[in-house]
């Protein structure tokens, strides 16, 4: 799949960008999804500075992500211990 050129907007600019054609829905709706975020800030807090409201919403994204990275390390985790558990219990059922 080739790359193509697009144009996104974000907080009033614009951003050319070069993305994979599979790649481009998602990233459109990432912009919207953040210009979103940015004016329900604007109109809920009182910030006018675009930089700061970028910011803000940058700041909710990357928490967002941590959390989720965080809870599929979790879920890794204990899945990881099940597949002990399991591998345990079936060992000794063989054995006997």
């Amino acid at each position: 799949m080739g790359e193509i050129s697009i144009k996104i907007s974000i907080s009033d600019r614009i951003y050319p960008l070069k993305v994979n054609m599979e790649e481009e829905e998602i990233v459109r709706r990432a912009a919207k999804i953040i210009n979103e975020r940015i004016k329900e800030y604007q109109e809920n807090y009182a910030v006018r500075d675009k930089q700061d409201l970028l910011s803000m919403a940058v700041l909710h994204y990357a928490t967002a992500v941590l959390k989720a990275e965080n809870n599929v390390q979790n879920q890794d985790n204990q899945l990881s211990e099940k597949v002990e558990e399991l591998d345990v219990l079936l060992s000794n059922f063989f054995k006997k």
